[in-house]
């Protein structure tokens, strides 16, 4: 075999591994939150722990849990009840300032809370397509539209490192508490960037590191799933974002939000090195 060939055929394997390894990654995520929509479902609290999933059949502690994220008590009695599970990090509508007509695309898009609100916001002439790899979530999601009486939103199962969703068709991309559990978010950002239309946006809640994780945190998959074990660092999402073509970077962290963060993993002082985060940036063009 030529040296050539021989690089070619690591770098194949070494791709292959990290294949894997991402899939995983994913398969435990997966199974953790298919946990916590079965457990919602069927009113038994949540299924992934003291994390950043705070769902409960209580709906007056999800209420305490969701104002606590940024949510008025207007955006709670909106939706559809058990479309708010207590699960995200922030309310990125506060930063989306959507209008009326746009096209909205949600990351990981759960029971369908924000999608609910979004489509609200966007009016008859707008559209929300919210995306899910958990097939539990999906179908929750989906429930609660019909619950609803919502005709222009939608939830299709895929993955966000991958969206079924063709180019240049949103206004809008928001997420919430989604993307740190990415194991490949530079890939994330790609692709939304392919996803949003020319002066497109982003407006997403979620969690970032503010000093590098020790590998006790990174290796532990119960805290990978709650929100925490994954985050990455500021500066290395704001090269991610660069890299895949997004202008007008901000990323404004958090610190109040250590107030609700404390309670995901007592015990492990995970706010020691991670907050919550508004990001946005734009798609130049348009």
């Amino acid at each position: 075999m030529s040296k050539q060939n021989a690089c070619c055929g690591t770098s194949a394997v070494t791709d292959q591994g990290q294949a894997a390894g991402h899939d995983a990654h994913r398969q435990s995520v997966r199974e953790a939150y298919a946990q916590v929509a079965k457990a919602n479902t069927e009113g038994q609290g949540c299924g992934v722990g003291a994390s950043c999933c705070g769902t409960t059949d209580d709906s007056a502690i999800n209420t305490l849990i969701s104002t606590r994220l940024g949510y008025s008590q207007a955006d709670l009695d909106l939706v559809p009840s058990g479309a708010d599970m207590g699960l995200g990090c922030g309310n990125p509508k506060a930063i989306a300032a959507l209008k009326s007509g746009e096209t909205v695309v949600d990351l990981g898009s759960g029971g369908g809370f924000d999608c609910f609100l979004a489509v609200r916001e966007v009016g008859g002439s707008g559209r929300v397509i919210g995306v899910d790899m958990t097939p539990d979530m999906v179908s929750k999601a989906r429930a609660n539209a019909l619950k609803g009486q919502y005709e222009n939103v939608e939830f299709r199962l895929g993955e966000i490192e991958h969206l079924p969703i063709a180019d240049a068709t949103a206004d809008v991309v928001i997420s919430n508490c989604v993307i740190n559990l990415s194991p490949n978010k530079s890939q994330v950002f790609r692709d939304a960037f392919r996803v949003l239309k020319p002066g497109g946006r982003l407006a997403i809640s979620d969690v970032v590191a503010t000093i590098e994780l020790p590998e006790e945190m990174r290796s532990n998959a119960g805290l990978i799933a709650g929100c925490m074990g994954n985050a990455s660092l500021i500066d290395d999402l704001e090269a991610m974002m660069h890299e895949a073509g997004f202008q007008r970077i901000r990323i404004q962290p958090k610190d109040e939000s250590k107030e609700f963060i404390k309670d995901w993993a007592p015990g492990h002082n995970v706010t020691d090195y991670v907050v919550s985060a508004t990001i946005e940036a734009i798609k130049p063009g348009g």
